[in-house]
């Protein structure tokens, strides 16, 4: 049975420039990016590679629309795919290096055949997706209303980058955001049924270095986190292993919903969910993985075990309040829809949960965070 795999070859680089240098950027590759990105960090080295901005196609998470949109205007077949950005980029380039992507629908429906035919080299510059080393590409189906993932061998990158310069610029938002999904991603893996102790090595790693790094922020103030930049990227880097092996589960199959129509950021919409999530375990059971995982937490946090939740949530919610699911627009309504999507579309996530949640746990959950 296997254990574990870690696919990319990880590089690490101080700047830019060296990374561009050793990796010879030119002629044939296709960077996909952001202007707000590339232009600062690439733009004085006169790189001779076609650049699409991924930004002039749409705001916000990636979506069938905006993938299509940019395989119409890319031009010939390029060599190497280079990504250097969040999640946005780096998932939807990652549909790319297939020599099949459209129609994107047929292809997350499995009517595409899944074949690479390009070089994929990924730069995350957020701490968060960890998605530089996994082969999954969510987007929001927005005709369904919902989101999806597609994974596959193939999909795996040739090359994962990490540049903490790149993250210098990351607003502290956004930088909050990423990388509690980066902690959400570390917790759910470590929690999965297809977790074992290569996974968890990876996975406990991570909550422990973004833990301790929010307690930092907490006793020193936002600026805090620029000198802890590299450690959160790895912390992200090790989340993104140990979820590639194991998978996440509930907190993202309730947050597509809520991220899909009401177009929250996929951090953002994991937050909501999380504690909530997490709570609803804790009913159903309460001893094996997440008994060592909440005392594991419960030491860097400074509480009692029965209270790891509670602290938790304080910790977050410093570097970000939390809000109730209404304040975000949500509807009475749309909790039942919500339950109805991730029950018929997140199957693939929920197969990970810690236990079974049924459709009446589910909006149980959705009513308790509403």
């Amino acid at each position: 049975m296997e254990q574990f795999m870690i696919k990319p070859s990880i590089y690490k680089y101080e700047t830019c420039k060296a990374f561009a240098e050793e990796f010879k950027l030119g002629k044939g590759d296709l960077v996909i990016t952001n202007a707000y990105i590339y232009e600062p960090a690439f733009g004085s080295l006169n790189l001779e590679c076609d650049v699409i901005y991924q930004e002039k196609y749409g705001a916000g998470e990636p979506s069938d629309d905006m993938a299509e949109a940019i395989y119409r205007d890319i031009q010939g077949t390029p060599k190497r795919i280079i990504a250097v950005g969040g999640g946005t980029v780096i998932d939807i380039s990652k549909l790319f290096a297939l020599k099949y992507v459209s129609p994107v629908l047929d292809l997350y429906d499995g009517k595409l055949p899944i074949e690479k035919d390009k070089t994929l080299v990924l730069v995350p510059t957020t701490c968060g997706t960890g998605s530089e080393v996994t082969n999954i590409a969510i987007l929001a189906l927005n005709s369904r209303g919902t989101k999806k993932g597609l994974a596959a061998p193939e999909m795996y990158a040739d090359a994962a980058v990490l540049i903490p310069e790149l993250l210098n610029g990351l607003p502290f938002k956004f930088f909050a955001t990423s990388s509690i999904d980066a902690l959400i991603h570390a917790i759910e893996s470590s929690l999965s049924p297809k977790g074992n102790g290569y996974t968890r090595m990876f996975g406990y790693k991570a909550i422990e270095m973004i833990l301790k790094g929010y307690i930092k922020i907490r006793d020193h103030g936002p600026e805090a986190r620029h000198e802890l930049l590299a450690d959160f990227l790895i912390a992200s880097n090790y989340a993104g292993i140990a979820f590639g092996n194991a998978g996440c589960a509930a907190v993202h199959a309730l947050s597509y919903p809520l991220g899909a129509t009401h177009h929250v950021a996929h951090g953002e919409a994991n937050y909501a969910l999380f504690t909530g999530v997490m709570k609803n375990y804790m009913e159903l059971k309460t001893d094996g993985e997440i008994a060592i995982l909440n005392e594991f937490m419960a030491g860097i946090l400074g509480c009692d075990t029965s209270q790891v939740y509670e602290a938790l949530e304080a910790l977050l919610g410093v570097l970000l309040p939390k809000k109730p699911l209404r304040q975000y627009g949500v509807t009475p309504r749309e909790l039942e829809e919500f339950t109805r999507s991730v029950m018929e579309n997140q199957g693939r996530l929920m197969a990970n949960n810690f236990v079974a949640l049924d459709k009446d746990r589910v909006y149980k959950i959705y009513s308790e965070l509403y």
